[in-house]
């Protein structure tokens, strides 16, 4: 079957117009360890350098499939699951590889990404799902994610990155050779899987685009409205807003949609280029199993990933946070501090000030906490809050893993001080993962099961996000984030009759 926008096959040249004596070079490094194979891009019809075969490439989708269920937990609800998947199907059917076989897992997880593995895995957060409002929407995530997996986005990044350490072993020529985006900080770096990882980092704003672009193209083979693609990135485009506006820090969204500026004329264009439907050709328009699947569904942090964590979840309720501390690691509290410790490991004390001056995490951990020599420097971005984490030398002479994260009007310190010397990389590691567990305690989370929900009602005619919000469980923001989860930010009023989402 011939797709929109595919040119047509012809011979090619693996590495297109890249001059002789860089190729040479390249060709020196690699063709040794390892046996080049180019090939056709079953999605573009372009050329493509790969290093594994199909059959490989879902051998380590499985692997990599197990790491990510292995250390993320699945949310458990069966019907939604066979809606996703049948959503899923539905674009997959129509995509340049449709006897792949694909699996979809959501992810019980209040953050709000989606991913996909090689092999035909797709990945969504439950957080993401609360802020789809229509069935076309959920199908333009997973056509995007479709996209990147149909274009084998995930295995070329592998194939440049073996080239470059290859290439680095006879000249200079790494910087020219892995492009992408390559390992950005991941949101969720709990996640086991590497691949999992690129695949949350993103893979650059050609392959995102181009994903997208294809995405687009399968919602209109599939019946979809393919501009849900463009209402997908506002709706993301708009939590970016609203972060930035609380942080003073847009955060972003790792490996969705990420590339995009809200205007996106290329994107725009891309999604243009594949045509449209008539109205009566749009055969995909009834949301109201969508909205069937969504009510109910668990906002924030559910119980069972309470439970999952609650071994060592630690409490602020006078400052309103939490995090996870290491395990068995021994837990010291004043008002205004917490000190999390083992013997012979380390410590990690966190405490809270006033944030005086509206700078980036970054810039406080330099200018208000002296600290000029930061290695392994990165941005947080994490449950709608943005903070600063690295690594530097402590008073005692140890390293210590130090951070800033802004929540309300107050900036958390974390300083982080690693005592066994023997081990530092993985008391680190620790440290930085408890330290990306810190966020806002949700209304009713202390209390497991007592969960917050969607409602689905109608709005009356004089629907107020605003007066809504002032009974709303949602304790932080509540007409901001009611406004978030219908599509209305950062203002608009559904009109009576209309179905909109609220908290309970």
């Amino acid at each position: 079957m011939t797709k929109l926008g595919s040119p047509a096959p012809k011979t090619l040249l693996c590495f297109g117009s890249l001059p002789k004596t860089f190729l040479m070079m390249i060709c020196a490094a690699v063709i040794l360890p390892v046996l080049i194979s180019c090939a056709v891009n079953p999605a573009t019809g372009g050329p493509n350098l790969v290093l594994m075969s199909e059959s490989r490439e879902k051998e380590i989708g499985a692997e990599e499939h197990a790491k990510v269920l292995a250390s993320q937990p699945v949310y458990q609800d069966a019907d939604l699951l066979a809606y996703v998947t049948e959503v899923g199907n539905r674009i997959a059917a129509v995509s340049h590889r449709p006897n792949l076989g694909y699996t979809y897992t959501i992810i019980d997880s209040p953050s709000i990404n989606a991913m996909a593995l090689p092999g035909g895995y797709v990945y969504v957060n439950r957080g993401l799902l609360t802020f789809m409002n229509t069935e076309a929407q959920l199908a333009a995530v997973v056509a995007h994610e479709i996209g990147h997996i149909t274009a084998r986005h995930a295995v070329q990044q592998q194939a440049r990155g073996a080239l470059a350490n290859a290439a680095a072993t006879v000249g200079g020529f790494v910087t020219a050779v892995a492009t992408g985006s390559g390992y950005a900080g991941s949101q969720i770096s709990e996640v086991a899987s590497i691949w999992a990882q690129t695949s949350l980092s993103g893979f650059g704003r050609e392959m995102e685009l181009e994903a997208d672009s294809l995405g687009a193209e399968y919602l209109l083979e599939a019946g979809y409205d393919p501009s849900a693609m463009i209402d997908v990135v506002t709706v993301l485009k708009n939590q970016e807003d609203f972060n930035r506006r609380v942080t003073g820090s847009g955060g972003g969204y790792h490996g969705l949609f990420a590339t995009h500026p809200r205007s996106d004329t290329r994107l725009q264009q891309a999604i243009a280029s594949v045509g449209e439907l008539e109205e009566g050709e749009v055969t995909m328009s009834d949301d109201s199993t969508f909205r069937e699947q969504i009510d109910g569904l668990i906002i924030g942090a559910s119980a069972a990933s309470q439970q999952q964590d609650a071994r060592n979840r630690y409490y602020q309720t006078l400052l309103g946070y939490t995090l996870v501390f290491p395990d068995e690691w021994g837990v010291r509290e004043t008002t205004t501090t917490v000190t999390a410790s083992m013997a012979g490991k380390g410590s990690l004390r966190v405490e809270a000030q006033r944030l005086q001056e509206n700078i980036e995490p970054r810039v406080f951990l330099r200018e208000k906490l002296g600290i000029t020599d930061l290695q392994k420097s990165e941005a947080l971005s994490q449950y709608r809050l943005v903070g600063h984490t690295g690594v530097t030398i402590s008073a005692s002479g140890n390293p210590e893993r130090v951070a800033a994260i802004y929540l309300g009007p107050r900036v958390f310190v974390f300083r982080g001080e690693v005592t066994d010397s023997a081990d530092i990389e993985t008391v680190d590691a620790a440290l930085l993962e408890s330290i990306r567990t810190f966020r806002a305690i949700q209304r009713g989370e202390t209390l497991l099961g007592d969960e917050m929900k969607i409602k689905y009602v109608q709005a009356s005619e004089f629907f107020d996000f605003s007066v809504v919000g002032q009974s709303s469980r949602i304790a932080n923001y509540p007409e901001e984030t009611l406004r978030l989860l219908n599509g209305y930010y950062p203002s608009g009023t559904p009109e009576a009759g209309e179905w909109v989402k609220l908290v309970e």
